[in-house]
């Protein structure tokens, strides 16, 4: 996967992404048409999935990751990867940290395997809405508030058998959400395999906030309205 359209270097060496740049690739990469990506957003804010490709590119795709998203990146923000022993952090010049992960065993740099792991991850990672969440919301008979949708990527990880597929297939496999009070934790677990097998299985954690009773209605018309910003920012 070629990411060097997402991103420029600094003098110091620091990556910086602008609005734009982020919201090019959640549509073009990822599928992601969700308005926080959109350049002049109120609540803007990098996606996470460009975040954890452009660490596999850096620091290779090791057989267990832990990624946990710790605030919103914005626009045009010097971004600092570090790598000290098992754990790579994002963070700015201030000190703020973005994003750290956490992994386990030794990792392949084959741009190969990288790239056809994190093409088919960022695929089903961009599908949030509507595809896994709305089910799972009407399910539990609540959603988050139409005015103001707070949905935050909270967290992934992953353990893989193998390293070494160049074309591995994603699966999804479950979905569940947890309610407690306002707030609702949604997980949707997926397998990685190849011809047939399983060579590993991840999960994808969510929060989402300001819960209220569900309205179909209410749904449809939101689903409706993401649809026509999918469709015009494709056409």
């Amino acid at each position: 996967m070629v990411l060097d359209d997402f991103y420029t270097e600094d003098n110091d060496g620091r990556l910086i992404i602008t609005a734009d740049q982020a919201s090019r690739f959640a549509k073009e990469m990822a599928g992601d048409f969700n308005p926080i990506h959109t350049p002049g957003a109120r609540r803007f804010c990098v996606p996470g999935d460009l975040l954890f490709s452009l660490v596999l590119n850096r620091f290779g795709l090791a057989p267990c990751m832990t990624f946990r998203f710790c605030g919103m990146v914005g626009d045009s923000v010097p971004l600092s990867f570090e790598e000290d022993g098992d754990t790579i952090t994002v963070s700015d010049a201030r000190g703020k940290v973005y994003l750290s992960v956490e992994r386990k065993g030794t990792p392949t740099f084959d741009a190969t395997a990288i790239a056809a792991f994190t093409t088919r991850y960022i695929a089903f990672s961009g599908q949030n809405f509507p595809h896994y969440l709305q089910p799972l919301m009407q399910e539990h008979g609540v959603m988050f508030n139409p005015q103001r949708p707070l949905v935050i990527y909270d967290s992934m990880g992953f353990c893989l058998d193998r390293l070494d597929a160049e074309a591995p297939e994603l699966h999804f496999d479950k979905a569940w959400l947890d309610v407690n009070g306002k707030r609702g934790d949604a997980h949707m677990h997926f397998e990685m395999m190849v011809g047939g097998k399983c060579i590993g299985t991840g999960e994808k954690k969510l929060v989402v906030s300001g819960l209220q009773p569900y309205c179909d209605d209410t749904m449809q018309s939101i689903i409706c309205e993401f649809n026509k910003l999918k469709a015009s920012a494709t056409s």
